[in-house]
């Protein structure tokens, strides 16, 4: 038999009938999948709600047989599960085309409570839906006025955040030039070409909510792949010919007079332009240039040396002396990747990282599973949404502190607790009958502090005889190897800098506002950068700073969430603009104030501002946490929703004029 194909334009949350699937294929599918998302596409297929009644009681029951038994999150019961599969291959081969579509928001919250088999709060309800994939929420405004002519939005860079604002402003209908200073798209995944590169944040999550992708060939995405998967948005959305690659933004100035940014634009000749735009929004990410220590005598380095950001291929790894500076995501990413390359590999680090077990981490996901995902109706949304609850808010309580736990705990609570016992589990695990490493690899600070890694094979990396760790830092580089701080002496034939990036909150751009007004003046020279809600500044109107100060969702989720909700927020302000004749918005500074207040309060409860012994980029130098969103994604997703008009200056400047 044929399998239908989906055609690749259609939008990812309609999901269209499959006619004559192969059954040797759904078989293979239903035994492969994650019963939870597979019941749901039981009741989608047959419209019978009791199924979710039936099986929250098995699940209620096994739990009641089994009180000790331990799952990981969202995982059936073996026998619940196999009740699943049974039915499953029941029901399905009567037809895939589902009875019921996307539900009211009773039955939505009632079957991702089961889905999940967890409590779902009704906040959750429009916050999955669209999450998950399965349709846009409603807009707070159902009808808009058309975007008058000439009304023209300056996007800042092409990665992530800037494909989503491009995809968003091209539907909402105004005009916009997205600037890239790189030679292609893709931000992160375009400049990382390190060897093991790979996203940290599950594939099935890892995306875009207007734009599933079922042919993840991975769990976790390697770099590679998550590139194209970006160069695939943008083909299928059009928007390579709003790009303009190659061309870096210097700075923007506001012209009151004319309510209109200029934005000043160096092409690929070096020659600088003029684009005029009625608003900016900027898309760089905060982690742009690469930090490399200033070591003493690099320059007499006979060797090679390259930061992980800047790759060079040419340069040949195997049976090489190589130094890897640092233990981050980066690093673990490399040491794994080059063991058994690499002839040896010399680990230095300052500080260990907290680093978790996931199974998936390296796993390709299976034909059948790929399958399903692509033909059995919303499979592919269910198992985005548990997936995401999983990843996601659930882990809020790990990084906030108990005060009287923290005094005595390593720990900063039960809950903090339960996740550094899973990481010290795994640590034993890997290496326990090496006690040195497990000392050297155990962080005297709470989980979370910095940011968790994710196991790609490093702790079994540093078993091998050819991987040694140094707890110690670069003192000095000579002709032929590193000098320590403790000092022993590394021959090397390549350096590698796993040093991460540096932080920056626009500092590398010429930022300009009403009267003069410079962003590093107002940010105190990037030193203590602040916004209203994470986005916006007052005194520089139609500006929104995507990725900014406390905007970053540490706790779990993504950086995908942020980004589109950010993405959302100044569409929505843009369209509040039109729609009400102004020409310019910014935020009070009274309620820039207020909620920064909150924040400060609310981060102050976490151990992203009490972080112990950890150094890292998540605190600025005077030790504020600057990064971290202190608020569960539901409730910053709802503060997102729409401006409220009480926070705003609003202006009705000079009629607009088409720009210059």
């Amino acid at each position: 038999m044929t399998t239908s194909v989906i055609p690749d334009d259609r939008p990812t949350r309609v999901v269209n009938p499959v006619h004559n699937a192969d059954p040797a294929q759904l078989r293979a599918a239903i035994d492969a999948v994650e019963p939870g998302p597979l019941l749901m596409t039981l009741v989608h297929a047959t419209g019978d709600r009791a199924l979710l009644t039936e099986f929250e009681e098995r699940l209620t029951a096994a739990r009641a047989a089994h009180p000790g038994r331990s799952l990981p999150p969202g995982q059936y019961p073996k026998e619940v599960a196999d009740e699943v599969r049974r039915r499953a291959h029941e029901i399905l081969p009567r037809g895939l085309d589902p009875v019921m579509r996307i539900p009211d928001a009773a039955l939505f919250l009632e079957m991702a409570r089961v889905a999940t088999d967890d409590t779902v709060g009704p906040e959750y309800e429009p916050y999955l839906r669209e999450q998950a994939g399965f349709e846009y929420c409603p807009e707070s405004v159902p009808r808009h006025r058309p975007v008058p002519p000439g009304f023209r939005v300056a996007v800042v860079g092409a990665g992530m955040i800037g494909i989503n604002a491009a995809v968003k402003l091209a539907e909402a209908g105004f005009e916009f030039r997205v600037f890239e200073a790189g030679d292609d798209i893709g931000g992160t995944w375009a400049r990382n070409t390190y060897p093991g590169a790979a996203v940290d944040t599950p594939s099935h999550f890892y995306s875009y909510s207007f734009e599933l992708n079922p042919g993840w060939s991975k769990f976790y995405p390697s770099g590679p792949e998550y590139l194209r998967y970006l160069h695939h948005v943008a083909d299928k959305y059009g928007i390579w010919d709003s790009v303009a690659l190659s061309h870096r933004v210097l700075g923007c100035a506001w012209v009151d007079e004319r309510q209109m940014w200029q934005v000043t634009v160096a092409g690929p000749g070096g020659s600088a332009e003029v684009y005029e735009a009625n608003a900016v929004i900027t898309a760089t990410g905060v982690l742009n240039g690469p930090s490399v220590p200033e070591v003493p005598g690099l320059e007499s380095f006979t060797g090679a040396a390259m930061h992980t950001a800047e790759w060079d291929d040419s340069v040949d790894l195997d049976g090489k002396r190589v130094v890897v500076l640092g233990t981050g995501c980066t690093s673990v990413q490399v040491v794994a990747s080059l063991a058994g390359r690499a002839g040896h590999q010399d680990v230095v680090f300052r500080q260990p990282h907290w680093i978790a077990p996931e199974r998936n981490v390296v796993s390709t996901v299976d034909d059948a599973t790929r399958w399903a995902m692509r033909h059995v109706p919303y499979y592919h949304q269910w198992y985005r949404l548990v997936t995401h609850w999983f990843t996601a808010d659930k882990s809020y309580a790990i990084p906030r502190i108990d005060e009287e736990w923290y005094a005595t705990h390593v720990s900063s609570s039960p809950a903090n607790d339960v996740l550094m016992q899973i990481c010290l589990q795994h640590l034993h695990e890997e290496l326990g009958d090496r006690p040195d490493l497990v000392e050297m690899l155990t962080p005297d600070f709470p989980p979370f502090a910095k940011r968790i890694v994710k196991d790609p094979g490093f702790l079994a990396a540093v078993r091998r005889d050819d991987v040694a760790l140094h707890r110690a830092s670069f003192e000095r580089i000579e002709p032929h190897g590193v000098r320590l701080t403790n000092g022993e002496f590394l021959p090397a034939d390549v350096i590698i800098w796993a040093t991460g990036f540096r932080l920056e909150y626009l500092g590398f751009l010429d930022v300009v506002g009403r009267d003069g007004v410079t962003l590093a003046e107002r940010w105190d020279g990037g030193r203590d950068p602040r916004a209203h809600l994470g986005i916006t500044v007052p005194g520089f109107p139609n500006f929104f700073v995507t990725a900014g100060p406390n905007a970053a969702p540490n706790h779990g989720g993504g950086h995908n969430v942020t980004s589109e909700e950010h993405v959302h927020y100044a569409v929505e302000c843009l369209r509040h603009l039109v729609d009400h004749g102004y020409t310019a918005m910014e935020p009070t500074p009274e309620a820039m104030r207020a909620y920064n207040e909150r924040v400060d309060t609310e981060l102050d409860r976490t151990v992203w501002q009490h972080a112990g012994t950890a150094n890292g980029y998540y605190r600025n130098s005077a030790g504020r946490a600057w990064v971290t969103c202190p608020w569960r994604l539901v409730d910053y997703w709802a503060m997102l929703r729409a401006p409220d008009p009480d926070t705003l200056l609003l202006h009705r400047g000079p009629a607009a004029q088409a720009p210059g």
